[in-house]
């Protein structure tokens, strides 16, 4: 009984995370300029829009559990290590202005 509502209702809640997850990497990776893998140094766009596609089919179509669960990590690859390297070179980074020396309250002079 135990093992019919896990397969009624988490399997295929997870499976969903792992199909948005999916879909959510693929967009930003379908948004994100060519120039800006190769300036950070990452594979190419087509390689991962190949690799998230892929990702994106199995996980509506297929829903075996191993290929989803290898999209997964290459999912969580992008979110983790990809994207992050895009957004700095593209310059979208988390700072919103300022030099690396700006505190709280303003610039921070080294006590001059």
């Amino acid at each position: 009984m135990l093992m019919e509502g896990f397969d009624r209702g988490v399997i295929p809640f997870l499976g969903l995370v792992m199909l948005v997850l999916a879909v959510v990497a693929f967009v930003f990776a379908l948004v994100a300029r060519e120039d800006a893998y190769r300036a950070a140094d990452k594979q190419s766009k087509t390689f991962w829009l190949v690799i998230l596609g892929v990702t994106v089919a199995v996980d509506f179509f297929l829903g075996m559990l191993f290929l989803q669960i290898a999209g997964l990590v290459a999912t969580i690859v992008f979110f983790v290590d990809v994207r992050p390297a895009i957004k700095q070179v593209s310059g979208g980074g988390g700072r919103r202005g300022g030099s690396s020396s700006d505190g709280p309250y303003g610039p921070y002079n080294g006590g001059r």
